[in-house]
């Protein structure tokens, strides 16, 4: 069974007053997890296909084509888990 620790090398958080998170996919899962997570997220914008604005389930996120992704605005861990989950299992 697939799980987010599969995709996920670690996890780290910003400073600041936002709670934004910052999420390093594994090298050699890098380009599957992004592919999972174009499919269901709505892009806001893109640029040259290496940056990715996203929105999911009013969450919105940026993600990277170098494995890395930035979300903004989560309450707890357990809601980064959530969403993870939801768009890549």
């Amino acid at each position: 069974m697939v799980t987010i620790e599969d995709y996920v090398a670690r996890i780290e958080g910003t400073c600041g007053e936002e709670k934004d998170v910052i999420v390093i996919f594994k090298y050699d899962k890098k380009d599957e997890a992004l592919a999972k997570i174009l499919a269901k997220a709505k892009i806001i914008k893109s640029i040259s296909g290496i940056i990715y604005e996203l929105t999911f389930k009013n969450f919105s996120f940026r993600i990277y084509g170098s494995g890395k992704a930035i979300f903004r605005s989560l309450k707890d861990e357990n809601e980064l888990k959530t969403i993870l989950s939801e768009l890549l299992l």
